[in-house]
């Protein structure tokens, strides 16, 4: 005798060829296909690098998705691999670059002078690409620090001054003790102080790697949070499976559990391998 097939399992064995064969993509497919990230997807759409969808529920048809992949060179080649950045890390990039207290209004100055483009804009706000940022003459951000500044162009405080050397405020704060710089009746440090500060490697490397023991005591804090998640999951568990509990815990929250220590130890193993 035949197996019978449930009316569930008909219907599931004729949706699947059905899907298959119409093989419409939607925006996560379509980035996996292209080897693009999400970013990069919307990117090359909105600056009309790559089509938009022809098909209801924001998915392209086979023909459309076959004419994304002509294109996905030239948005790979237009928006490179890193996402673009909003206008404080802009500055926070440029001030490292620079050796300036680059503030976040001189980056809308700089874009308002068409010396910087803006490549898209997230709730509102202007997105940068960090291509962008290090193509930009030096000279350009001088002038606009400049202006802004006045007088004050040769001294920046102990917030511009972090900024530029890329280091947290504590660890500033640790070292400027240490070598007792100099500030003003203001409380301003000399910007040639802090550009030695900069030029000084071995320093450098004795903050990077202060920098690393943190990031890694950070991670490692995260992960023992996260276990204690899933520890407290699978007490809640066998208390229903032993009939001590009425309701079962939420799978879903184990998940997300699973998938932020996943994520959390390969942070931590990242570091490790820096820190040897």
């Amino acid at each position: 005798m035949p197996a019978q097939i449930m009316p569930a399992q008909t219907e599931l064995a004729q949706t699947k060829p059905a899907q298959a064969a119409r093989g419409d993509l939607g925006p996560n497919q379509l980035a996996v296909r292209l080897g693009l990230t999400r970013w990069q997807l919307r990117l090359g759409r909105e600056h009309g690098l790559l089509p938009e969808p022809d098909l209801d529920g924001e998915r392209w048809s086979a023909r459309l998705a076959g004419e994304c992949a002509d294109r996905r060179d030239q948005v790979a080649a237009r928006f490179g691999d890193e996402p673009p950045v909003g206008a404080i890390r802009a500055a926070s990039r440029l001030a490292v670059r620079t050796g300036l207290d680059v503030e976040r209004r001189d980056v809308e100055v700089l874009v308002a002078r068409e010396d910087l483009d803006v490549v898209s804009s997230f709730r509102g706000h202007p997105l940068y690409l960090l291509r962008d940022l290090d193509a930009l003459d030096p000279r350009a951000v001088r002038e606009v620090v400049s202006a802004r500044k006045g007088p004050l162009f040769d001294s920046v405080d102990a917030g511009g001054a972090v900024a530029i050397l890329g280091w947290p405020r504590k660890t500033f704060d640790r070292i400027a003790g240490e070598r007792a710089l100099a500030t003003d009746r203001f409380g301003r440090y000399a910007l040639a102080d802090i550009h030695a500060l900069a030029a000084d490697e071995d320093l450098a490397q004795e903050v990077r790697d202060e920098k690393l023991r943190r990031a890694l005591a950070k991670s490692r804090r995260a992960e023992t949070d996260i276990e204690d998640v899933v520890r407290g999951w699978m007490l809640r568990c066998t208390a229903y499976l032993d009939r001590d509990a009425d309701q079962p815990p939420d799978p879903a929250l184990l998940g997300r559990a699973i998938r932020s220590l996943v994520g959390t130890r390969a942070e931590s193993a990242g570091y490790e391998r820096e820190s040897v």
